[in-house]
């Protein structure tokens, strides 16, 4: 089954007439135990839930979750294809389609593989067991005698003896399930999983096949271009669109606080737009990029306790060296390849949703809000997803093309353009970190007092053998305090935490009269990230110094939500244009069991290269309400002749499952960049990003 094949709206008896008789289709559509299983939001236990093996062979395995570049369309495959003893290419994605695939919360935080694997190896797992039962009864053999491979289950003795998955599966409906459910294969016997694969979706996108929400087209479908307000905060006064009406097939809606133009084609809804004559109120703002830190420190309150240990008051007396720095980001645009889109088409009292979006099901429950429609009678279909860092978790396009399309009668797309892109999207929050830490007269830390000031907590646990700490969290990600929407962007919290954790911890080094790598270890007693730390310093295979030696080496390391990793960066800084170039960049990661080490490899080259973004140029200027940056003429991402040497070093680790591997990788790249900046010039960047302005200043 193609990607697109299965976009179509179908009730259950037309589903069945389609795919034949296969083992279990797990229907979301009206199903009692999926509707518990969504009111539980956990994954199911029936293995029917996860895979459907057709009469032809090929296995469709069903994810609640999106491809979006992460890979999982290869690395879920490969788990299936493992336990369940099929060959890979006979696999076949279904992601993100509401009525086919099992309840999930959404494709973020490098959870995929993580938490939805386990459940779907001990799916292939259990549907493997079953298929040997059956295979016993038909061939009249003694299960002990079996075995499966490749979609076959023969008789050891006598391999003719066989039958095939496919046979077993013709003309039945398989409802056997086993109380004891079977062990999962252990990794010395993988075949599949773990081994070096290319992308199965590689081609589709090289070659254009791919769809993506925005390539969808239905019979009678309109483009839908939205009045914008020119600012956050400001309000309609006034409008005339008699102007836009006089365009040969414009329909123009007014809703509440819509107003919209729409046209079969795209560019005359564009050109219709334009002409509509809009006024609106004012927003005075005070606030810009100079004056959000103090506003962020005002608006303030007390913070949480994300965790505490010993006494810091008793730390501080221990100290004979103390430390307080401040630490600053800005706001960062999650600037995805894809903008988002959305395409809704209702049919009597069901509506079919194609989006661009990390959370179907938190889009299908929004659609069915707005359409007033029970949410099984409505169907998110996810195609490819073209980038999300956490920014396609919210759905406003969607709920647009909903509203729209109930008020036309016709199928209605709404695609942002990149100017909207940059106004509506949520951004990055920039944050404040503050902290004060000490070193005693051997030089180990003995306590760290840290406040996170609209960050979010993740990653701001330490990880050092530190006796006295207490980390505080000042208003979450910051909500209402921001002047416009702020929201996860990939490992969110982590990148600003990181970068301050270990620039502080790189300045204690230098005044310890350690070089990084040996503070470093010097203060852990985590055998696992010591061993992360050595991989990557033996792969760099150069000697450090105390900081700074006017090499540009700079060092880092973290624990994002279990994966390890340590990665090192060697730099040259202009000094008279304070630009900075990235040379080369080794990271050491264990993310337990590796799945696809292929994939796994690119995640982390990819989080590298994007990571030199927020380190070097991406900002979003503001003022009064106004977004400055609304396209990459001026909000510049990094660029191919950004791209440093890349070393990876997977560390092995296959006794532990399968951690994310998708977003930690990014979050050290802030703080490692800024080490080796320190130890090339010599001069602390304390501000994401390291503008040329901002070298310049601090050097001078």
């Amino acid at each position: 089954m193609k990607e697109d094949e299965y976009h179509f709206t179908l009730d259950r008896r037309e589903f069945l007439k389609l795919v034949g008789s296969g083992i279990v289709v797990f229907f979301t559509t009206g199903d009692p135990f999926a509707l518990q299983q969504r009111r539980d939001r956990g994954y199911p236990a029936d293995f029917n839930a996860y895979l459907r093996i057709g009469e032809d062979g090929r296995v469709s395995c069903f994810t609640g979750k999106i491809e979006m570049g992460q890979g999982i369309h290869t690395s879920l495959a490969q788990m299936l294809a493992e336990e369940l003893d099929v060959p890979l290419d006979k696999v076949d994605m279904v992601m993100g389609d509401t009525d086919l695939c099992p309840y999930d919360g959404g494709t973020f935080g490098s959870r995929s593989t993580k938490y939805f694997g386990p459940p779907l190896r001990q799916a292939a797992a259990e549907a493997r067991a079953i298929l040997i039962q059956l295979a016993s009864e038909r061939l009249q053999v003694d299960q002990k005698n079996l075995v499966a491979k490749e979609g076959v289950i023969f008789h050891q003795q006598n391999p003719q003896k066989k039958i095939s998955y496919a046979q077993l599966a013709q003309g039945k409906k398989i409802e056997r399930h086993l109380e004891e459910k079977p062990p999962i294969k252990p990794y010395r016997n993988h075949t599949v999983s773990g081994r070096p694969t290319d992308r199965m979706d590689a081609r589709q996108k090289v070659t254009g096949e791919a769809k993506f929400t925005g390539d969808i087209r239905l019979p009678g479908m309109l483009h839908a271009k939205i009045l914008r307000p020119p600012a956050h905060g400001e309000t309609l006064k006034s409008v005339i669109v008699s102007a836009a009406k006089e365009i040969e097939g414009v329909t123009i809606i007014q809703d509440e606080d819509m107003i919209a133009v729409l046209h079969k084609y795209p560019d005359m809804a564009e050109q219709a737009l334009g002409l509509i004559d809009a006024r609106f109120e004012p927003f005075r703002s005070k606030l810009d990029n100079q004056t959000i830190f103090r506003h962020l420190k005002n608006s303030a309150q007390e913070g949480d306790v994300v965790t505490e240990k010993g006494n810091v008051e008793e730390g501080k007396r221990l100290s004979a060296k103390t430390f307080d720095k401040t630490y600053y980001n800005h706001y960062v645009a999650h600037a995805p390849s894809e903008p988002h889109a959305a395409l809704v088409n209702i049919e009597g009292n069901k509506a079919t949703v194609w989006a661009s979006t990390q959370s179907p099901f938190r889009a299908q429950a929004e659609v069915a809000q707005v359409l007033g429609f029970p949410q099984e009678k409505v169907r998110v279909i996810t195609p490819f997803v073209g980038c999300g860092f956490g920014g396609k978790n919210q759905g406003y396009q969607i709920v647009e093309a909903a509203r729209l399309a109930k008020l036309t009668g016709k199928p209605v797309q709404v695609a942002w353009s990149r100017k909207e892109e940059f106004f509506y999207d949520t951004f990055r929050p920039a944050a404040i970190i503050d902290i004060k830490s000490g070193l005693d007269g051997s030089n180990k830390i003995v306590f760290w007092e840290y406040r996170n000031y609209f960050a979010g907590d993740r990653s701001s646990q330490p990880f050092y053998d530190i006796p006295h700490f207490r980390v505080l969290s000042m208003g979450g990600r910051g909500g209402s305090v921001h002047p416009f929407g702020t929201g996860a962007w990939r490992g969110p919290g982590s990148n600003t935490n990181v970068f301050a954790m270990e620039s502080q911890v790189d300045g204690m080094a230098e005044a310890a009269g350690m070089d990084p790598l040996e503070f470093r270890l010097h203060n852990l007693d985590d055998e696992r990230m010591k061993r992360v730390l050595m991989a990557a310093a033996e792969k760099f295979g150069k000697s450090f110094s105390r900081a700074p030696s006017g090499k540009g080496y700079g060092l880092a390391c973290t624990d994002y939500l279990g994966t390890y990793l340590a990665t090192i960066a060697e730099v040259d800084v202009n000094k008279n244009n304070s630009e900075v170039r990235v040379k080369r960049v080794v990271c050491a990661q264990d993310t337990g069991e590796v799945i696809n080490p292929e994939g796994v490899r690119m995640q982390i080259e990819g989080c590298i290269t994007m990571g030199l973004g927020y380190c070097f140029t991406e900002e979003i200027r503001f003022s009064n309400g106004r977004i400055l940056d609304e396209n990459f003429d001026t909000y510049e991402i990094p660029r191919f002749s950004w791209t440093p040497q890349i070393e990876t070093v997977l560390v092995d680790n296959p006794e532990m499952p399968p951690q994310g591997c998708g977003e930690p990788a990014i979050t050290s790249m802030g703080a490692v960049i800024a080490n080796a900046v320190y130890d090339a010039i010599g001069k602390r960047m304390f501000t994401l990003p390291m503008t040329p302005d901002r070298i310049k200043e601090a050097l001078s």
